[in-house]
């Protein structure tokens, strides 16, 4: 691992920031680092407010939009909510929905097929609404690119709304209106919405437009916040916001089905660290393993007891992934050994019987392994479709964009995205890729790096620095929670390993700064203990994060990786 630090602020903005907030220079300094260098944008970073919201009607379209929906309420069409199967999509598609079957009952919903269907949007659905007479759909987290789709539903004479978040190609499709704020015509203030973003600030127009308050809407926000964290946007700006009222709502009042999934898992708070690692992936296993219609069936229902019976549905689901991604992996990396194919810059992998759900999970893991952008593909139907994830720094959709011509379709975001191609272009596209990651990342990217916020001696840690560093949350993109780097430090002779297989490092730290001992968790660091051995010193990379043990909350470090101490 690079240890890199930060470049740092000016040393005169970081001080006339600590005498205006009345905080410490360390503090003003982490603030500075995430470009909040006056008093207005540290209120705005630590009191987000729901006036903060900007103007809907800024988006490009939404006017035409809401106009749209309009006419089909006053008409009483047939309205379909369609979305995507991974989590933005499900929370998308409950979000709007649950909002308009509040008052309007010709709404229904589709979740396309994983298997059958396919990300975006399908010709099967567009059927299916064509059979049951719909005349609208309202399609979220996808289709913006569905030039042929749209086209298709105009001779079907079904209008679109399209409601995505995601980059558009050359071509917009001819739907009624296009809502993304990454059309290069669109100047909403804010880039970086989720799809379940797009779909509240379409329900915001709307309810504005009647003449109703902002305030009403506060109880969709658990599901905004949710999709914010499972599909990993940045928590900056207005996603800060829609984030942190989305967690007060899941910690008070959730909807339904979100306290189920609380029950079932016997968690009373929730972070957006819980969000990402706890919600997250059981409403994408319904998805991954099931259908994803069960996902919005379970964010929408409005009994309880039933809700707990898809959850634990839910939970089922979730456990045969976990088994499913474990295999894969094993299977994966079996198959890298025996073609050699330790030593490439990527990572191209196929089996046909792969479980299409859980290969994108699988892309994640063997980047744990071999630090690299990888492609995970299996069959669908005559075709192979893959998952692929990046490295930090290196924009994997552009490199899709450089093999384009050995692909049927892709989409996705810098880091994440899927494919499709004829399998007899699997052998091209994989030499093409390892060539354009060959040639673009860079050598200082090819080696995992962790970023450090500033240094600290241990005397810094105070439990006030530690309850205004807990006021940084929501963590994620754009603000991460804050990594510290500790020079010449030493354990107190304590240290051992611990967990499973002794995969977990534990330790009591100090230095010449302080009188007493830290407590220290390092999770897959047990191979580190020798370095921390006969008090020997050694310099940490860590996070402060907090230990409770029989009603006693202390502050512990949470190591990230550990060097020894050059004298």
């Amino acid at each position: 691992m690079r240890w890199v630090k930060k470049e740092q602020p000016d040393e005169t903005t970081v001080q006339n920031l600590a005498d205006a907030l009345q905080v410490s220079p360390r503090i003003a300094n982490l603030l500075a680092l995430r470009e909040i260098i006056d008093y207005t944008a540290a209120k705005t970073f630590f009191r987000p407010d729901i006036s903060m919201l900007h103007d809907p009607f800024l988006m490009q379209d939404m006017d035409v939009a809401v106009a749209r929906l309009n006419q089909a309420i006053a008409s009483q069409e047939q309205i379909l909510i369609y979305g995507d199967y991974d989590v933005d999509g499900t929370t998308a598609v409950s979000l709007v929905y649950s909002y308009l079957a509040d008052f309007y009952e010709n709404v229904h919903y589709y979740i396309p097929d994983r298997y059958d269907e396919g990300y975006g949007i399908s010709l099967k659905s567009i059927d299916f609404a064509s059979d049951n007479d719909f005349s609208l759909i309202i399609a979220l987290d996808c289709g913006i690119k569905a030039i042929d789709q749209v086209a298709y539903a105009t001779t079907k004479n079904i209008d679109y709304i399209i409601c995505d978040h995601h980059r558009p190609g050359d071509k917009l499709p001819a739907a009624v209106a296009v809502l993304d704020q990454k059309r290069d015509d669109c100047n909403y203030p804010y880039k970086e919405l989720s799809g379940c973003g797009i779909g509240f600030k379409f329900m915001q127009a709307f309810h504005q437009q009647k003449g109703g308050a902002i305030l009403d809407l506060v109880p969709l926000l658990d599901l905004v916040a949710t999709s914010i964290g499972a599909d990993i946007v940045p928590i900056t700006g207005e996603n800060r916001v829609l984030a942190t009222l989305g967690l007060q709502v899941i910690n008070t009042n959730p909807r339904i089905g979100i306290r189920a999934l609380m029950q079932l898992v016997k968690q009373k708070e929730f972070t957006i660290t819980d969000v990402v690692f706890v919600i997250a992936p059981r409403i994408n296993a319904a998805g991954r393993i099931k259908h994803g219609k069960f996902a919005v069936e379970l964010l929408i229902e409005q009994d309880f007891d039933t809700a707990l019976q898809f959850a634990q549905e839910i939970e089922t689901n979730n456990a045969d992934r976990k088994d499913l991604d474990k295999q894969i992996t094993a299977e994966a990396l079996q198959q890298l050994e025996a073609l050699g194919e330790q030593e490439r810059v990527s990572t191209v992998v196929y089996q046909e019987d792969w479980h299409k759900g859980v290969i994108g999970i699988v892309a994640s893991r063997l980047i744990e392994t071999y630090y690299r952008p990888t492609v995970v593909f299996t069959k669908n139907n005559e075709k192979l479709a893959a998952s692929v994830r990046s490295v930090s720094g290196f924009d994997v959709y552009e490199a899709l964009h450089a093999c384009k011509e050995h692909i049927l379709q892709f989409g996705g975001h810098k880091y994440a995205a899927g494919l499709t191609l004829a399998p007899e272009k699997y052998t091209d596209f994989k030499t093409a890729f390892e060539n354009v990651v060959d040639a673009t990342l860079p050598e200082a990217l090819r080696t995992r790096e962790q970023k450090i916020d500033t240094t600290l001696v241990l005397s810094d840690i105070t439990p006030k620095f530690w309850r205004i560093i807990k006021q940084f949350a929501p963590f994620g993109p754009g603000n991460m929670k804050p990594v510290f780097v500790a020079y010449n430090v030493h354990d107190t002779g304590f240290g051992k390993t611990v967990g499973a297989d002794d995969l977990h490092l534990k330790l009591n730290i100090t230095d010449d700064t302080i009188a007493y001992s830290i407590n220290a968790i390092g999770f897959n660091l047990g191979n580190k203990l020798v370095l921390t051995k006969n008090k020997q010193p050694f310099d940490v990379l860590f996070q402060l994060d907090e230990n409770t043990w029989k009603d006693k909350t202390t502050i512990q470090l949470k190591l990230i990786d550990i060097k020894s101490h050059n004298l």
